[in-house]
């Protein structure tokens, strides 16, 4: 555990509070673990909704949002935790209330862009290619996330059966779908299954494949018919989940252009990231594709399989560290 300066004698007491689907929540989650990588910490994950009409109102002018939780929302009551990590428009208003009924003693920290003045928290952490810029604002290329070189070494041992004995080099396949801007059209699916075979059959190499739950039915079909049969691995949400262990065992990672968690959580593995075109329009995601680029973790996919080394891309580390020297100055 590093020193961060001033250490608390108790774990500090940390809330992530999200809607609860994955990509949101493994976010939050992803950046408090880093903290508690350098800092004893007790983690509690929240989770919240609004009952309809509040959901529909913009998050800051949402009024008495512990009033207007759908059931089976998580409690947000005192006490009152040192740090609250939100992420997802659900969180704003609950991280913007603790911040209130705290008093100010709650450091809180918000992911992504809250599309609210930065200055109703304390840290905002948006992807650098939002634009959004301020005092408090920590930008990052892509978004937080849990992947570590240790976590995928222990998945990956873990993991049965081994990926690790599969023929090399072995391809990790990390497939989405729909977005506001972009999605996969079965013709564009056929075509990337193609495309991956082709690698397959080039190199005598080992596809493992995961569909997202944004994967469409219509492209989740062609899958099915023309990369699942050549696929040592085609993962659809059955089963004990081989994302992590898959990471673990590549030597290459291909993912769909529509995600930024995944391009995102592949950069750090520092291996070769093949991204591979969806259809639609990029908008903000193509100057996040492009940031990746510059920094040599990811190429877009043209056919061709190509090697190359960058160093591991760790910015769930470097804002956790920020966020600790905000923290412990105004503790301190």
């Amino acid at each position: 555990m590093r020193s961060v300066g001033y250490q608390p004698a108790d774990p500090i007491q940390i809330w992530t509070v999200t809607d609860g689907r994955a990509g949101i929540e493994n976010q939050a989650l992803g950046l408090a673990e880093a903290i508690g990588r350098r800092m004893s910490i007790k983690l509690t994950a929240k989770r919240v909704g609004l009952r309809t009409p509040w959901r529909w109102l913009p998050p800051g002018f949402v009024p008495a949002p512990r009033q207007a939780m759908t059931l089976g929302s998580d409690e947000i009551e005192p006490p009152w935790p040192d740090m609250l990590i939100g992420c997802g428009r659900a969180s704003i208003p609950f991280a913007m209330g603790v911040r209130h009924w705290s008093g100010g003693k709650t450091f809180v920290v918000q992911l992504q862009d809250p599309r609210v003045n930065p200055r109703e928290f304390d840290v905002v952490i948006p992807p650098i290619h939002d634009g959004l810029e301020g005092a408090n604002v920590l930008p990052i290329v892509g978004a937080c996330h849990r992947v570590t070189p240790e976590r995928l070494d222990q998945e990956l041992i873990e993991f049965s059966p081994p990926l690790e004995d599969l023929p090399g080099p072995r391809f990790a396949v990390l497939i989405g779908g729909k977005s506001k801007r972009q999605d996969i059209s079965a013709k564009r699916a056929r075509a990337i299954a193609d495309a991956l075979v082709s690698v397959q059959r080039q190199t005598g190499g080992s596809l493992m494949v995961t569909l997202s739950r944004r994967t469409g039915q219509a492209a989740r079909m062609q899958f099915r018919t023309w990369l699942a049969p050549h696929s040592a691995v085609f993962y659809e949400g059955e089963g004990p989940n081989p994302y992590f262990p898959m990471l673990g065992a590549a030597d290459h990672v291909f993912v769909t252009a529509d995600s930024v968690n995944m391009a995102t959580e592949a950069a750090a593995t520092g291996k070769p990231i093949h991204v591979l075109a969806v259809d639609g329009s990029g908008g903000k995601l193509d100057a996040f594709h492009k940031s990746l680029a510059k920094r040599g973790c990811a190429r877009p996919f043209t056919g061709q399989l190509e090697s190359w080394t960058y160093p591991s891309l760790l910015e769930t580390d470097r804002a956790a560290a920020a966020v600790l020297t905000a923290w412990s100055a105004r503790v301190r």
